[in-house]
């Protein structure tokens, strides 16, 4: 058996770290090692899940109808979340197996493929009526200038320093549906999560745009609410 792999991540950042890479790798090579089957060449696309032109994959794709070989990626998912384009794919006359379901069959991949679309609606819902849950509470995402402000006004006292606390928790706590619906997308890294939340317009705790370190602060900060809770 000879197979064409390919592997995928979302961003340039991404695939210039290696990050989700290895895994991938690794499902595909112990795929490989267990069909005793031979990786004629393996191709790597750093391209949105949400995007069906793919140069890597339209090579690997060409790669496997003209050397009758199978299309082998580690997991359902790293294709894309669309099923209109995975369905065309399954039609494409190409073999092609995910190594988390070898054994998956033409109707099997079909119902993933809405499974996955589904997913992908559904974790957009999620963030939308999260966002507007926390705006009809009257919550202000963001706190740009209540520990500074009081500071200046020399009102950094015991009290005062619980109220900061208390809202920043809870602006933390409103930004959990976001940071779950981004990790599940597979957006991970300190990097990118802080990319999307500027993307999407996310205030950061004080002011201005997150950066690497801001999104520590708050996963950090969710860590230990979700121990004392």
């Amino acid at each position: 058996m000879r197979i064409v792999a390919y592997k995928r991540v979302s961003t340039a950042r991404q695939g210039r770290s290696g990050l989700g890479l290895e895994a991938q790798e690794k499902a595909i090579e112990d795929f490989a090692a267990n069909r005793q089957a031979d990786v004629i060449e393996s191709f790597t696309e750093v391209e949105s899940g949400k995007r069906n032109d793919r140069p890597a994959l339209d090579k690997a794709l060409h790669l496997a109808k003209i050397t009758g070989s199978t299309l082998v990626i580690a997991k359902l998912d790293r294709l894309s979340r669309n099923a209109a384009f995975l369905l065309t794919l399954r039609d494409s006359g190409v073999k092609f197996i995910a190594a988390d379901l070898p054994d998956a069959n033409d109707l099997t991949v079909g119902i993933m493929a809405l499974v996955a679309q589904q997913e992908r609606e559904a974790i957009s819902r999620r963030t939308r009526e999260a966002l507007a849950a926390a705006k009809a509470r009257g919550t202000v995402l963001g706190n740009p200038n209540g520990a500074a402000a009081l500071r200046r006004a020399d009102k950094g006292n015991k009290a005062a320093v619980r109220a900061i606390k208390t809202k920043a928790d809870s602006h933390a706590t409103d930004l959990v549906p976001v940071i779950e619906a981004l990790q599940a997308e597979g957006i991970t890294s300190l990097g990118c999560i802080a990319e999307e939340l500027n993307r999407r317009g996310m205030l950061a705790p004080r002011g201005g745009r997150w950066h690497k370190s801001s999104v520590k602060n708050l996963l950090a900060r969710l860590q230990i609410l979700e121990q004392a809770s």
